[in-house]
């Protein structure tokens, strides 16, 4: 596990129960909303979300996002300045749009779900370690994609931020038999 430097983890639940999220800041502030504690069921399902944000905090999950935007920013001032004017202003704005549309699409969303596929992964492991049982992340997820299903209009996965369902669900299976050695050591110290 990655220190956070300074980092003072709070756990704060708000009663929305319209909303099934949940969401970490940088620095350790871990948000989650009532609307998803029908899905977690229990607490190995609450694990399962609260290890995975406390995942994206110590990846620095945010401050790479923040970085990444940074870059296409410049790049897109970049190639704002050398295309100038000159060309006039319907094709420097076409050129402008596709270079945001291809940023977004080509880099910032996949790298969102490579995020989100790190942090299901990391946080499987340090939930089977903390003595929950892996399995409970992949019925987590099974539900989830249940009220996914339920809810509809799930945006086409190349323009979502996070992978689809049936994606995480599948590599959390294939990380299984790591994920229950660690829960199996976990037991054994108890």
């Amino acid at each position: 596990m990655v220190k956070v430097p300074h980092a003072r983890w709070e756990f704060v639940l708000f009663k929305d129960p319209d909303s099934a999220n949940a969401f970490a800041l940088p620095g350790g502030k871990v948000e989650v909303y009532t609307g998803i504690l029908p899905i977690t069921k229990n607490e190995a399902g609450l694990a399962t979300v609260t290890a995975h944000k406390i995942v994206h905090v110590t990846a620095r999950h945010g401050a790479e996002r923040m970085s990444q935007s940074i870059l296409i920013d410049v790049g897109g001032s970049v190639l704002s300045s050398a295309l100038g004017e000159g060309a006039g202003g319907f094709s420097h704005d076409a050129i402008m749009q596709v270079y945001s549309l291809g940023t977004t699409v080509g880099v910032a969303l996949p790298y969102s779900r490579t995020q989100e596929l790190e942090a299901d992964h990391v946080g499987l492991l340090h939930m089977a370690r903390a003595g929950y049982d892996p399995q409970q992340a992949v019925a987590f997820w099974q539900r989830f994609a249940e009220y996914d299903r339920k809810r509809g209009s799930k945006p086409l996965g190349f323009l979502s931020t996070h992978p689809f369902d049936k994606t995480r669900i599948a590599a959390l299976k294939r990380l299984m038999p790591k994920a229950r050695q660690q829960y199996k050591q976990a037991k054994a110290r108890r």
